[in-house]
């Protein structure tokens, strides 16, 4: 089928829609740009009251908590394991929008793989975005203690229980542990047709865990239009951080580095570690914490910084911080691990060990002095994250496994 001239109908699965992290704001700009193109498309989530509104036509699962009383955990805990609540939501989506493709996004916890087993058993072809290692690491992360850990991916799925990885407790690791087993990666892979691996990285560790190659497809997100700001051609000055205050993402390591070197770091966003971060900073004459920013804002900052850094400790997978940032021309200092060294090359930016303050001094003292050519960088990124690169990509794969 040539799907590039033909309207599809694509329901696309996200437990949440609003703007939060990269996953959530990869998938708004996907739906907007497939209606731009002129598909028919539907969204499915879970509701809840920070969602933006929905568009006509949408579909709603009910909310679960998994952190409320004690009703709410085993509605939570039926939701993960046997997609209570979910089943029949789905199945009203696909009678009615009767989509060509159900494309899923981050759907754990909160939604289900039960979403891809109603559509296959439908006969409707099943393309999952993989926005974290859920499907091969229980706790999503590949972090055990704070350190890469891929213990799960080959010999010891018992690891999130010995290590209770998550969050420290032996009921959520064993509720994690029991998720793995009754949606184990020969079933889901035979409920979904192709794997989009957003690096090259989380492709390997999806072999790694079980996968087959042949159903992984290595796709960079995209980046949407990006709203322009004034002042481009001003001096740039200074260090930025843009993204979650969490501990995987090693803004520690980062603020240590500041204190140590004395050069001037906007720290923009929010997080459950933020607190303890003014906390031990905040007093730090050269940092300034700005909290949560919008896209204006965040053009704002990147345009004018001279370096942004992305510290993280975990496996990044496709980071939406230093793609924006190379796509405003700003060079990114970023960890050596995950995803991160595939946007990261001569020209655009510079490497550096993970876990470790004095290798962020080096990077970003090395960063501050050197002659980048920003327009250059902008180009070049702007190029290879272009939502018509991405959609003539993501038509193909639909093409492939659509029904005429």
């Amino acid at each position: 089928m040539n799907s590039g001239n033909h309207k599809l109908r694509v329901l696309l699965v996200n437990k949440f829609y609003r703007r939060g992290g990269g996953d959530c704001i990869h998938f708004l700009a996907l739906e907007k740009l497939l209606r731009d193109h002129g598909h028919d498309v539907a969204v499915l989530t879970m509701h809840h009251p920070d969602n933006l509104p929905l568009p006509s036509g949408s579909f709603e699962v009910s909310q679960v908590s998994i952190n409320g009383g004690i009703a709410d955990r085993i509605n939570a805990a039926s939701r993960i394991l046997g997609g209570y609540g979910v089943r029949s939501s789905v199945k009203e989506a696909i009678t009615s929008f009767r989509p060509d493709i159900v494309h899923l996004h981050n759907i754990h916890s909160y939604l289900s793989p039960a979403v891809a087993q109603v559509a296959k058993g439908s006969g409707v072809p099943v393309v999952w975005t993989l926005h974290d290692y859920k499907l091969v690491c229980g706790a999503y992360t590949c972090l055990q203690n704070g350190h890469p850990c891929t213990e799960c991916l080959s010999s010891s799925p018992t690891a999130i229980l010995r290590h209770r990885c998550m969050k420290n407790s032996v009921t959520a690791s064993l509720l994690a542990f029991a998720e793995s087993r009754k949606w184990h990666s020969r079933k889901i892979e035979r409920l979904t047709d192709i794997f989009i691996c957003p690096s090259a990285f989380m492709r390997d560790k999806m072999t790694e865990g079980g996968f087959a190659p042949e159903k992984l497809r290595v796709l960079n997100n995209f980046i949407p239009s990006l709203p322009e700001v004034e002042g481009k051609s001003l001096p740039r000055s200074g260090v930025c951080y843009i993204g979650r205050l969490s501990p995987e993402k090693g803004v520690g390591y980062l603020l240590e580095a500041a204190v140590r070197a004395g050069w001037n770091l906007t720290v923009a966003g929010s997080g459950p570690q933020e607190n303890e971060l003014k906390e031990r900073f905040g007093n730090a004459v050269n940092i300034n914490f700005v909290g949560h920013l919008d896209a204006i804002d965040v053009a704002r900052l990147l345009s004018r910084s001279v370096v942004s850094v992305v510290p993280s400790i975990c496996f990044e997978n496709n980071p939406l911080a230093a793609i924006e940032s190379l796509c405003y021309g700003t060079p990114v200092a970023g960890a050596d691990i995950g995803g991160i060294p595939e946007l990261i090359g001569k020209g655009n930016g510079i490497l550096f060990t993970p876990r470790s303050s004095e290798a962020i001094v080096t990077a970003v003292n090395e960063a501050l002095t050197g002659k980048w050519n920003h327009e250059e960088i902008a180009t070049a990124a702007r190029l290879r994250f272009a939502p018509e690169e991405y959609y003539s990509s993501v038509i193909g794969l639909y093409g492939s496994i659509a029904s005429t």
